[in-house]
C-alpha cells in the first residue's frame, strides 16, 4: 500500500543517516522531500501542513541538535509523528464492555462493508474465541443480506434473518435483543451504503446507531479511494461518535494517503486493514509498526508472527531429522519449501518486512520472484517420483521433457538442477552439529535421539 511512499522516504532517511550535523538549511530540504512523497501519496493537505510543521519544530530543537547522531535522531522524529499521525500507541479494538459488545460498521457502498463484516466475525472467532452474532441492516442493495447470511456460513458465525420490508432501525434492535437472548459476545450490524454523502443515508445510520448503542462505531474505507475517502470521512465523523477505522483493500495499488489522513480527520484510529478478498485477509493495524515500515525499517514482529502463522514446524522438523541422518535433501523437499514460502505471502510480502531492503525492492521486482517461485514448482511437479528423489538422472531427454510438461524453457529446468545441486551441497555441509542445534531451536530443547 505505501510502496512508491515507502521508496521516497527511506531514500531521504538513508541521506539523514550520515549527517555528521542537521542545520535549518539541511532539515528545509529533507522536509521538502517529504512533504513531496506525501503529496504523490494523496495525503490531505492539512493533515501535510500539520505534520510538516510538528517534525521541523521537534527537528530543530535541542534534542536534535545535541544528539551524537543528529541523522538518526531526525529520523526517530520522522517515526515518532508517523505514528502519531496514524493514531498514536496501538488504540486497538476494545471489547471490554458488557456482552454483547456491539460494533456498527458504517461507510459509503462499495468500501467492503458487508465482506469486512464477515472478515471481522471470522477474527474476533478465531483470534478472540468469541461467539458472534451478525446482522445486516441493508434494505436497499438487492441481495446484501444473502451475501451477509453466506458470509457468516463461511467463517462460522451465527446469522440474524431479517425482512427487507421492516426499517432499518428495528431490525438493528430485534438483532441486539436475540444477542442478549442467546448469550453472544459480540454482535456486528452492517449498515447500508450510498454511492455518496447524503443527508437521508446519515439519517438512517443516526437510528440505527440510537437503537442499539454500539460500543465500536467503525467507519469501513477503501484505502484506493484517496481524497474521496477523505471527504467521506469527514460526513461519518460529523455524523456518528467514530471510535475506529477499517481499511480496506490496502494490499491493491493504493499510495497509503487515506491511512495517515483517516485518523487525523476524524479523530478515530485506524483499527484493521483489509489485505485481500479472504475471509482470513483481516489484519490489526499497529501504527508504530506501519511506521517503521513506511520508513524501510521492516517489521520483524510481523515476520515472525507470520513465520509462526504460515510455516508447518513439524514439516521443518522432519526435513531437519531426514537431513541429519544422512538422507538426501531432493526435489520433493525444495517443494515443499517453495510452497511454505508462497504460503507467507511470497517474496513480496517477505521484503515488505526485512529492514531495510524498501529501497531495493524495486531492483528485487517481487513479483518476478514469486513467478520464478511458480515456475519452479511447476518444473518439480512435471518430474516423475524417480527424477525428484535422484535429480542425477536427470539427462538431456529428460530435461526437454520436464520443459514441455511445465511450459518453460530448458534452461529454466537447468538452473533449477544447478541450484538445486548448490542446496543439496550445503545441506550435507549442514550435518552433525548444526542440524543438532537447528532441531534444538524447533523445538526449544535438544531432541530426543541425540546424544
Amino acid at each position: 500500500m505505501f510502496d512508491s511512499l515507502t521508496t521516497r522516504l527511506s531514500r531521504t532517511v538513508d541521506a539523514l543517516r550520515g549527517r555528521g550535523r542537521i542545520t535549518e538549511d539541511n532539515v528545509t530540504e529533507t522536509l521538502r522531500e517529504v512533504r513531496m512523497a506525501l503529496l504523490e501519496a494523496d495525503v490531505a493537505l492539512p493533515v501535510i501542513k500539520q505534520f510538516i510543521e510538528q517534525v521541523k519544530t521537534q527537528a530543530l530543537g535541542v534534542e536534535v541538535a545535541q544528539s551524537l547522531t543528529p541523522g538518526q535522531a531526525f529520523v526517530g522524529i520522522l517515526h515518532k509523528e508517523l505514528v502519531a499521525i496514524m493514531g498514536g500507541a496501538r488504540a486497538g479494538f476494545s471489547l471490554r464492555a458488557q456482552p454483547p459488545v456491539v460494533v456498527l460498521l458504517a461507510g459509503l457502498q462499495g468500501a467492503g462493508k458487508t465482506t469486512t463484516a464477515g472478515k471481522l466475525a471470522r477474527w474476533l472467532i478465531t483470534e478472540q474465541r468469541k461467539r458472534v452474532l451478525l446482522v445486516s441492516t441493508d434494505v436497499r442493495r438487492p441481495a446484501a443480506m444473502l451475501q451477509l447470511e453466506r458470509l457468516c456460513q463461511q467463517v462460522g458465525a451465527d446469522y440474524f434473518p431479517a425482512e427487507n420490508t421492516t426499517p432499518p432501525a428495528d431490525i438493528a434492535a430485534a438483532a441486539l435483543a436475540q444477542a442478549r437472548r442467546g448469550v453472544y459476545d459480540v454482535l456486528i450490524v452492517d449498515t447500508a451504503g450510498r454511492l455518496h454523502v447524503d443527508e437521508a443515508m446519515m439519517q438512517e445510520v443516526r437510528e440505527i446507531d440510537a437503537a442499539v448503542s454500539p460500543h465500536e462505531r467503525l467507519f469501513v474505507v477503501d484505502a484506493m479511494a484517496g481524497q474521496d475517502a477523505v471527504n467521506a470521512a469527514r460526513a461519518f465523523g460529523a455524523a456518528l461518535n467514530l471510535t475506529g477505522a477499517i481499511l480496506t483493500k490496502a494490499d491493491g495499488d493504493a499510495r497509503g494517503g487515506a491511512a495517515l489522513s483517516v485518523r487525523q480527520i476524524t479523530g478515530a484510529p485506524i483499527v484493521f486493514l483489509g489485505m485481500g478478498e479472504k475471509t482470513d485477509a483481516l489484519q490489526a493495524f499497529d501504527p508504530e509498526r506501519m511506521a517503521q515500515r513506511i520508513l524501510g525499517m521492516g517489521d520483524v514482529v510481523a515476520l515472525v508472527e507470520q513465520v509462526r502463522k504460515n510455516v508447518d514446524m513439524q514439516e521443518a522438523e522432519r526435513l531437519a531429522r531426514k537431513v541429519a541422518s544422512g538422507k538426501s535433501f531432493d526435489m520433493s523437499d525444495l517443494r515443499g519449501q517453495l510452497e511454505q514460502l508462497q504460503k507467507m505471502g511470497g517474496v513480496g510480502s517477505l521484503l515488505d518486512k526485512l529492514p531495510g531492503m524498501a529501497s531495493r525492492k524495486a531492483a528485487m521486482s517481487a513479483d518476478d520472484g514469486d513467478r520464478q517461485i511458480r515456475r519452479q514448482i511447476a518444473i518439480i511437479n512435471s518430474m516423475t517420483p524417480k527424477e525428484r528423489r535422484t535429480p542425477a538422472i536427470v539427462d538431456g531427454s529428460r530435461r526437454r521433457r520436464i520443459s514441455r510438461g511445465a511450459g518453460v524453457q530448458v534452461q529454466d529446468v537447468n538452473r533449477l538442477l544447478k541450484q538445486f545441486m548448490e542446496m543439496q551441497r550445503m545441506m550435507k555441509a549442514m550435518k552433525g552439529g548444526k542440524l543438532k542445534r537447528m532441531l534444538g531451536a524447533l523445538k526449544g530443547q535438544t531432541p530426543p535421539g541425540f546424544p
